[in-house]
């Protein structure tokens, strides 16, 4: 996979997430991505990016433009210092919450995008890596 573009944003109010999502569809629209694609992509990034926000305080979001082997995405990296995921499997779990939510964030954010990676260290924080290729 080779990187064509990337982008940064540290996210620590609700501001940014505004920003961040203003940002991805200027990049989802830059390869052609199309709209239904659009939407899934920036639902499941607002999801994560609010996941963030809430339970970490913040991190950062890299945002990159991937030449894949048949077409073009976006692949979209959230890290944060927060306290971490004791239990990945409960937390991919539909109807798990540790707060007041439905619990549709996480699962519902996997099932939205082509790829879903997630990396926890209770007490170092989280890394969620989602990717969208532009026609899948």
């Amino acid at each position: 996979m080779i990187v064509l573009s990337s982008d940064k944003i540290p996210i620590s109010k609700e501001l940014d997430m505004v920003v961040f999502r203003n940002r991805l569809k200027e990049l989802a629209v830059k390869i052609g991505m199309g709209l239904v694609n659009q939407t899934k992509l920036i639902t499941a990034a607002s999801e994560l990016s609010r996941n963030m926000l809430r339970y970490a305080n913040g991190g950062t979001v890299l945002m990159e433009i991937i030449k894949g082997p048949t077409q073009n995405g976006l692949r979209i990296t959230f890290s944060d210092k927060g306290p971490g995921i004791a239990d990945i499997t409960q937390a991919m779990r539909d109807g798990f919450s540790t707060g007041k939510s439905l619990g549709l964030g996480l699962p519902g954010a996997k099932r939205l995008v082509s790829d879903f990676e997630i990396k926890s260290t209770v007490g170092k924080g989280t890394t969620i890596i989602i990717t969208k290729w532009k026609n899948g």
